[in-house]
């Protein structure tokens, strides 16, 4: 039996993808549109003893093409024929989502219309006549609260209906939509057919929506006066982060630890595997110790705390929060000749880089995406907390005792605000220079706050997010075993490599307040920001494998018997938080702009931007002689 194609389309934050999840569960698979960085989901369902076939269309607000996902699409829908599209609208704001409806059904006559939030619009007051919308518009609706699963059985029926029989809806009768539009009469984008659109949907809202209360949106509006105001919005978006910095630094480090005790005590088996082969010795280290160990710091370090970081943050999202926080910052990147989206990207950076990356596909204009790109390796992601809150620790807050653990949080909250400046500024110059344009303007949307489902919420943080950027991680990382295994025991006139590199970059290191062997942890740690400590301790204590001390004291002995001061470690910081971003990170970069030129730029940038700070850093501190 031949397989059945539904798209399935709507604007953002209507629970687009809650439906896709529900009725698809794990049938499901993502790419890139062919030619395209917007990425496409599809999944499979079965229904009355019938396949299905489900296409996550971008979430858009119109046809008319003003961006790569309205044009994604359109384009879907107007040439690839499915046999059904779901069009998905939001129940407590119907009038704006019947605007795409309207133009969908200009193109198609094959329309289910799932009005979603159905719980949602009764908390807040809203009533809908689902019966009197299904008779104005001539085609199936069905209300659907997705996130309880209530109507999605319903849903399955009408699609089984309309892509079976074919049903046909007959155009709104409103002069400019008489007619079906040719794909590229809407690639025009006729100024009509949105006027005619939006004048038919407050007509029909008119006629179908009745409020009973407004109580509930009273709420929202005084919660928003308090999160979105110029007195209390950037505070409070600020005491947030810093709460849930506070709970990743302090929630990951048993879990870390344990993860790293088993992942060691398989090296310890896997070492005993090689002995009981009789394989050489020089094999058993270069796998056991270099590949596996580089390996297993990467997963134990990095696993925990995105593991914690990334639910958090895709709780903030459900919540609604998000929005607000792009909203608080939109008018700062505006002054930046950047777009406003680019906050949300950036929020995405504090997991993974390569997640925020990713994540700017969002921004419509290649210019301002190009901008947003480049710089997201400006906030610190989770694999630069370690060695932030490592020397902040030993050298700035070794004397705060049980506070501690709040005064890393706040050490790593002031790296935050010091990275968003340096996006701002370095973005302002981006958009005077090598990206030259006016900021463009765009409809940023406050969704409703929403209670939150936890399960949900965890499962698609750790699946989309924190095993995504893992698995990529892991990609990289295992080559680079090999690479700093052969630099720390490969020797050439009785020094190692790592030493004969460290001895060669000393001077310029030293200039910026660095030493030779800082940058190259730095520099060998290119795979994955974590491995940067292991490999300088290594390097100190001359060994041929990555190595870690047991306390932070240890840690701070080994650092001043090679000469570290309280400069030093200001300047490593400083070099962590602007360097060139990771291997993962830049090879998501290139997967996203298909080009070395802006892969290349994105190396550059930040890392030029660390060396001027520090060498700004040192020198100034040595002239007035504070060391």
């Amino acid at each position: 039996m031949m397989t059945k194609t539904i798209a399935l389309a709507g604007n953002p934050n209507t629970g687009k993808s809650t439906i896709f999840n529900s009725l698809t569960g794990l049938n499901q698979h993502t790419g890139n549109w062919p030619g395209k960085t917007v990425a496409n989901a599809r999944g499979k369902f079965i229904h009355k003893g019938k396949t299905f076939t489900l296409v996550d269309l971008p979430g858009t607000y119109s046809l008319l093409a003003n961006s790569l996902e309205e044009e994604v699409a359109r384009d879907f829908i107007c040439h690839e024929n499915p046999d059904a599209t779901v069009i998905v609208v939001d129940g407590t704001c119907l009038e704006r989502n019947l605007n795409l409806v309207l133009q969908i059904m200009t193109v198609t006559p094959r329309v289910i219309v799932c009005v979603n939030l159905m719980d949602e619009a009764e908390r807040k007051g809203i009533k809908i006549d689902l019966n009197k919308l299904e008779k104005l518009l001539e085609v199936p609706v069905v209300g659907t609260a997705a996130r309880s699963g209530i109507g999605l059985e319903q849903l399955l029926d009408a699609i089984d209906r309309v892509a079976s029989s074919r049903i046909t809806s007959k155009p709104v009768r409103i002069p400019a939509l008489e007619y079906r539009f040719s794909a590229d009469e809407l690639a025009a984008g006729h100024e009509s057919i949105a006027a005619s659109t939006v004048a038919a949907a407050e007509a029909i809202v008119r006629q179908v929506v009745t409020i009973v209360s407004q109580e509930p949106h009273q709420f929202d509006r005084r919660l928003d006066q308090i999160l979105t105001s110029r007195r209390f919005g950037i505070p409070i978006m600020l005491a947030l982060l810093g709460v849930v910095f506070w709970i990743t630094i302090t929630g990951a480090n048993y879990p870390s630890q344990l993860l790293s005790n088993g992942l060691f005590w398989l090296e310890e088996r896997l070492s005993y595997l090689f002995l009981q082969l009789g394989a050489p010795g020089w094999l058993h280290d270069l796998i056991v110790l270099g590949v596996y160990r580089t390996l297993a710091w990467v997963v134990s370090v990095m696993l925990p705390p995105m593991a914690i970081f990334f639910p958090l943050f895709t709780l903030l999202e459900d919540l609604g929060y998000l929005p607000r926080v792009a909203f608080n910052l939109d008018y700062y990147f505006k002054k930046a000749c950047a777009h406003g989206k680019q906050a949300l990207t950036m929020c995405m950076g504090f997991g993974c880089n390569a997640a925020g990356v990713t994540a700017c596909r969002i921004i419509d204009s290649p210019r301002e995406r190009l901008i947003a790109v480049i710089t997201n390796n400006f906030v610190p992601c989770n694999g630069r907390f370690p060695t932030i809150i490592a020397l902040a620790s030993i050298f700035i807050a070794a004397s705060v005792g049980i506070l501690s653990s709040v005064t890393a949080a706040l050490i790593v909250l002031a790296a935050i605000v010091l990275g968003v400046a340096i996006t701002l500024v370095v973005s302002k110059e981006l958009s005077q220079t090598i990206l030259k344009g006016i900021p463009s303007s765009f409809i940023l949307e406050l969704p409703p706050y929403r209670k939150p489902q936890i399960g949900k919420v965890i499962v698609r943080s750790v699946l989309d997010r924190t095993l995504f950027v893992l698995g990529r991680a892991v990609a990289i990382a295992a080559p680079a075993g090999v690479i700093i295994w052969m630099m720390a025991n490969i020797s050439v006139s009785g020094q190692s490599l790592l030493a004969h590199s460290a001895g060669f970059l000393d001077p310029f290191a030293r200039m910026i307040g660095l030493d030779g062997y800082i940058l190259m942890a730095f520099i060998l740690g290119l795979p994955a920001n974590e491995i940067v400590i292991p490999i300088l301790i290594m390097s100190y204590m001359a060994e041929g494998t990555m190595l870690e001390l047991e306390t932070l004291a240890e840690l701070k002995q080994l650092l001043i018997n090679n000469g570290w001061t309280w400069l030093t470690a200001v300047c490593t910081m400083l070099f962590s938080l602007n360097h060139w971003p990771c291997g993962t990170t830049l090879w998501t970069i290139y997967k996203e702009t298909r080009s070395w030129k802006w892969t290349w730029v994105s190396f550059l940038v930040p890392t030029l931007t660390g060396i001027i700070l520090c060498f700004i850093t040192a020198q100034v501190v040595r002239l007035l002689g504070i060391v």
